[in-house]
């Protein structure tokens, strides 16, 4: 087909746009706007190929207004009051709405100009940026616009639009493309929540075939590098993740690290920031508490940078973690204490252990024979707080590293051990 896929399927209506359901779902802000037909001056923020400039036509052509194009990189001040000369003259319609893409572009003096004819109600302006707004675009703009956030496309909205992508071609084409599923479910990763990207992809692979199906092996051909075949929901991810973990408490950074990278090539951030800082404390623990405090911070910077560069700080988490002296005496201490409690008849805890701020407290004998630790030598003394069935019992012994056996040490000393 001559006609790029990407403009070929480009929607016609909201309920065509992939993806962006909180702000276009039943009852969302710009399905509301479309509904009353009232374009009020706006913002949309958010990364390339979500469906800024899509959504934007669709509403002005609901609306009966004249949709009025510019590009902040390429066109200037003289572009808007060209627009403005020409308006007697678009007989027929309900107003102009311009849209203007990368608007944080525009200088100051431009986006003043804008603002003089937004409020004087000539245009109704619809903005796109990637950059955060609040940062790059006149304060006055903002305070007379509602800024909308479309967010990345997630995975299965990519495929759901690239399912309906291969219905449309094979129907105006009238022919029957074959495609690997799991070459469906591998487009959306290396599209990064761009759909546009996935559909440049998939067009590709449609228009370069030379067999029947479309095979993993064309995708790699045509992504250019090795994409590696595991299913983010399904057992081969969870497989890596398995190793990941077992390779960081085998203190194995050589391991852990290629592990890392498997799970970065399969895109899935969020499952590596959350294994990482379940690690800090399952597999590290009390041999370094100070490792959640330094992972969490990676963690976050991770986060707040994203693919690629959030590889960095995952990298640093991931070595340090691996070569940390390692601990589960945490967590091996709340597993006894579950496991009696989900197995035994606990019955009461001491009654000096409970709460006696209240009056008629100290007539029930709450809190009457607790002793306060702080008006004690070494802010230490001997007495119960476990429930009497399991007076005695041992849920935490110490571990076998540096931090904790200093621990043991002073405790044993301070308890006359």
């Amino acid at each position: 087909m001559n006609i790029p896929l990407a403009e070929f399927l480009r929607p016609s209506t909201l309920e065509e746009v992939v993806g962006q359901k909180h702000i276009l779902g039943e009852g969302k802000l710009l399905r509301r706007i479309a509904k009353t037909k009232y374009i009020p001056n706006m913002i949309f923020y958010g990364p390339p190929g979500v469906g800024k400039t899509t959504v934007a036509n669709i509403i002005a052509k609901i609306s009966d207004r004249k949709l009025y194009k510019l590009n902040a990189t390429t066109d200037s001040l003289k572009d808007i009051k060209d627009i403005i000369g020409d308006l007697d003259t678009f007989l027929g319609y309900k107003g102009v709405v311009v849209y203007i893409d990368e608007i944080h572009h525009f200088p100051k003096r431009t986006q003043q100009v804008l603002l003089e004819y937004m409020e004087n109600g000539k245009i109704t302006l619809i903005g796109s940026t990637t950059e955060n707004p609040y940062f790059h675009i006149f304060k006055a703009i903002l305070s007379r616009a509602t800024v909308v956030e479309f967010k990345p496309l997630t995975n299965e909205d990519i495929e759901e639009g690239l399912k309906t992508a291969i219905n449309k071609v094979e129907k105006e084409n009238k022919i029957k493309i074959n495609i690997e599923s799991n070459v469906l479910k591998e487009i959306p990763k290396l599209s990064d929540g761009d759909f546009r990207r996935g559909l440049n992809i998939l067009e590709i692979l449609i228009n370069s075939r030379e067999e029947d199906k479309i095979t993993f092996k064309d995708l790699e051909e045509v992504a250019g590098e090795k994409v590696l075949n595991f299913d983010r929901d399904g057992d081969s991810h969870y497989d890596v993740l398995s190793a990941f973990q077992k390779s960081i408490r085998g203190s194995d950074p050589d391991g852990a690290v290629f592990y890392l990278a498997m799970l970065i090539k399969g895109g899935d951030l969020i499952s590596i920031c959350r294994r990482l800082l379940v690690i800090a404390s399952e597999d590290i623990g009390l041999a370094h508490p100070q490792a959640i405090t330094i992972v969490k911070a990676c963690v976050d910077s991770a986060r707040e940078l994203g693919f690629p560069e959030a590889r960095i700080p995952l990298a640093e988490a991931v070595i340090f973690l691996a070569t940390c002296p390692k601990s589960n005496s945490a967590y091996l201490a709340l597993d006894k204490a579950m496991r009696d409690l989900n197995s035994k008849n606990i019955g009461e805890m001491p009654v000096h252990l409970k709460d006696s701020h209240y009056n008629g407290a100290k007539a029930m004998g709450r809190g009457v024979e607790y002793k306060y630790p702080h008006n004690y030598e070494n802010n230490y003394v001997k007495q119960n707080y476990l429930p009497e069935s399991l007076k005695g019992c041992t849920y935490y012994n110490y571990g076998n590293n540096k931090i904790e056996k200093l621990s043991e040490a002073y405790w044993n000393n301070i308890k006359n051990k």
